[in-house]
């Protein structure tokens, strides 16, 4: 049984496009990334998934389950993280812990108090006195106290200091080694690669590319910068370009040879030749589609 299937999965909202034909697996005991910029459809399909809201089309199960059958059973074991959580005003933090798990029935007193010392999340404040990142927090402690076999979580690191960053996912790769299935929907790069060892990318609503976060990072573009003098008129294979009157720093994946030869018959004081990182891909997979493997 897998942790989540999505089969064509469609959501319009009139004559606008919300998620088109998505059909995507992830396994059970994964860490996978759901990429994408603002807007390309990553809570569309989260709030679908979930069945937060009705697909228009296609079909999608969560550990086995429908989504549009079975959504108070895919609920209770799920941990869903929003991008923007939003509690009743009034409440004390334990307040509202306390609510949220006596709306899945349970006892999460002792798994509250952990994550809330590891987040460093006052309880006795109101919800109001709050800051955005205090009330991304109270959100994590909600999504994960009841310890459920799914997390999906959407941008879950917006409003946390790097060091809470740090201790979030630190949480979430003691879950995932403990067999929990992590959906991550991020526009931060650099957590996709951390973290995940698959991802897809979503752009306009629709899937552009899923593969292992190795594989998606595979390119034979390289990032060059070089220190010097050097001309680089009729190279072809450049993208990318930042020059100034002594340097010059481009994506390249042209000739190799052809470059090094350009490279030698300038006056170069410094070089370094590298992998791109994943952001630089991904940017590229937006741009134009996809890059070179």
């Amino acid at each position: 049984m897998e942790a989540i299937e999505m089969e064509r999965l469609s959501k319009y909202y009139g004559r606008n496009r919300g998620i088109v034909d998505l059909s995507l697996t992830v396994h059970r005991g994964e860490f996978f990334g759901f990429m994408g910029p603002n807007g390309a459809g990553k809570s569309t399909t989260i709030r679908t998934l979930l069945g937060l809201i009705k697909p228009s089309g296609g079909e999608a199960r969560v550990l086995g389950r429908d989504i549009q059958r079975h959504r108070k059973q895919v609920l209770s074991v799920t941990g869903y993280l929003p991008s923007e959580a939003v509690f009743y005003s009034g409440m004390r933090v334990r307040e509202l812990l306390k609510l949220s798990a006596r709306l899945r029935q349970a006892d999460c007193s002792r798994e509250a108090q952990v994550l809330c010392d590891r987040l460093q999340l006052d309880t006795s404040r109101r919800v109001e006195e709050l800051s955005f990142g205090n009330r991304k927090k109270v959100g994590i402690v909600c999504a994960l106290q009841h310890r459920p076999k799914l997390l999906i979580l959407d941008e879950p690191t917006s409003g946390l200091d790097p060091l809470m960053q740090r201790e979030f996912f630190a949480i979430l790769q003691e879950r995932n080694r403990e067999g929990v299935t992590i959906f991550l929907s991020s526009h931060v790069l650099s957590e996709i690669q951390r973290n995940c060892t698959r991802a897809a990318i979503i752009r306009e609503g629709r899937m552009i590319a899923c593969d292992s976060v190795e594989n998606l990072s595979r390119t034979s573009a390289k990032r060059v910068s070089v220190q010097g003098e050097v001309c680089l008129r009729n190279l072809e294979g450049i993208r990318d370009l930042r020059e100034t009157k002594d340097s010059a720093n481009f994506l390249y994946s042209g000739d190799l040879g052809k470059l090094l030869q350009t490279l030698g018959a300038g006056r170069i004081r410094d070089i370094s030749i590298a992998e791109p990182d994943l952001e630089e891909i991904f940017l590229h997979y937006y741009e134009e589609g996809g890059v070179e493997a």
